[in-house]
């Protein structure tokens, strides 16, 4: 008897050994095709690549495990490098999501995951709310998802964007208080103890609210919050344990006080200037723009009046901005900030930045940048040798239409991470249970 599982009934099969022929490759590192080539995988891993028309060998395996890509596509898997899980579906708007439970949240969150997976994102980053606990149960296959690296609660200073109580709310919050996704905390003492804290308990990254918010009450959106004492404390705990800061930030104001004072990523950047741009693109540091988010909040009235107009303003600066960050040579990763019932609108996001940028720019900003920011460069985000077996099969060629990634049912035949086939809409590809 395998003890193990006993241990754990749940532990996934090893993965099959399977080989890919006449498979076109989609590199967005280059921004080209590799033709007719033969990709094996084994143990989660893409162990060998041959693209000179020599053979490999396929004697070994069943019928069923070589799988003829002629006329397809084998694409990266995707990396959404903002996400919230625990903002789950189930409500009508914003407002009723302050009395939901993190226990309703737990058991609703693998429904999202599964969703995830299936539009073909293998990775995901999540800003704010996920607990070491659902990470753990996908890694171990209790449930099925995206790989996740998360920040546990985002870290917010008292009335900034991560406080959720208004301003006729008089209750007090306690050094290191939950609000919703986030913690609230102040004073540099309080930044170091909560940070520590957050990495203590799993947390892969920090994420800061270092401006004003859509959601948040109490604050404009031309709030810069946290002192430069707060930020410095935060910044050196998280580089002294080998990992990073992110900001939640708008305004070039709040962006550049960040990054000057270490700060390696920032969310949202919606009001982003050239001067800040360049600035960004000198420090090497990585912008999230999630411009998806402000089109379904407004689609679906999600948001209160006061959010509403504050996203409005938002919105229609977003893809300029993005565009300016491009342009200045800054790293764009791709984002969706989805919450509650706009979980479904995720590969949407392809089609509203392909009104400014090109598919390779946006295939890149959702694999070979992700990667990087994510700190696996050398392991996700593209098909080569040595690298994690996270591939899509494509019925087209997204460096010709990005689109056809928004479109998921028709273009999307399989998903597969870590090598296990975990999602296939095409006969040949059988899922692995």
């Amino acid at each position: 008897m395998d003890i193990s599982r006993g241990i754990k009934p749940w532990k996934l099969n090893d993965q099959r050994n399977l080989v890919f022929v006449n498979a076109t490759i989609v590199d967005p590192s280059k921004g080209k095709l590799i033709w007719n080539a033969t990709v094996r995988i084994s143990g989660g891993k893409i162990i060998q690549i041959v693209t000179d028309n020599s053979t490999t060998a396929t004697d070994d395996l069943p019928g069923e495990n070589v799988i003829d890509l002629s006329g397809k596509y084998l694409c990266p898997g995707l990396i959404d490098c903002h996400v919230h899980i625990a903002v789950v579906p189930g409500e009508a708007d914003l407002r009723s999501y302050k009395h939901m439970t993190e226990r309703v949240s737990l058991l609703r969150q693998p429904y999202v995951l599964k969703s995830m997976l299936d539009r073909g994102f293998t990775s995901i980053r999540d800003c704010g709310g996920a607990s070491l606990a659902i990470k753990e149960a996908v890694e171990d296959g209790v449930i099925p998802g995206p790989r996740l690296f998360i920040a546990g609660y985002a870290l917010s200073q008292t009335g900034g964007h991560g406080d959720l109580r208004g301003s006729h709310n008089t209750q007090l919050c306690c050094s290191g208080s939950i609000s919703g996704i986030s913690r609230i905390v102040d004073g540099p003492a309080e930044c170091y103890r909560y940070t520590r804290d957050e990495l203590r308990q799993g947390a892969d990254f920090i994420k800061i609210m270092g401006g004003g918010g859509v959601a948040s009450p109490t604050d404009s959106i031309e709030h810069v919050q946290f002192s430069d004492e707060e930020i410095r404390a935060i910044v050196t705990v998280a580089r002294n344990a080998g990992t990073y800061v992110t900001s939640h930030s708008y305004t070039p104001r709040a962006i550049q006080q960040a990054i000057k004072l270490g700060v390696r990523g920032i969310e949202h950047g919606n009001l982003l200037d050239l001067e800040t741009a360049k600035m960004m693109a000198e420090m090497d540091v990585f912008l999230t723009p999630t411009l998806i988010t402000h089109v379904m909040s407004k689609q679906m009235n999600f948001l209160s009046a006061d959010g509403a107009a504050k996203n409005e303003e938002v919105l229609e600066k977003g893809l300029k901005a993005m565009k300016l960050a491009i342009d200045a040579g800054v790293t764009v990763c791709f984002g969706t900030d989805l919450l509650g019932p706009m979980h479904f609108a995720q590969s949407k996001e392809f089609s509203v930045r392909s009104s400014v940028l090109t598919p390779l720019q946006i295939l890149r900003s959702a694999t070979v940048n992700g990667a990087r920011l994510v700190m696996q460069e050398d392991k996700l985000g593209q098909v080569q040798e040595g690298f994690v077996a996270d591939l899509l099969i494509l019925k087209g060629n997204p460096l010709e239409d990005i689109t056809i990634l928004d479109r998921v049912e028709e273009h999307i035949l399989a998903v597969i991470k870590d090598g296990r086939v975990t999602t296939s809409r095409w006969d040949k590809v059988k899922v692995d249970l």
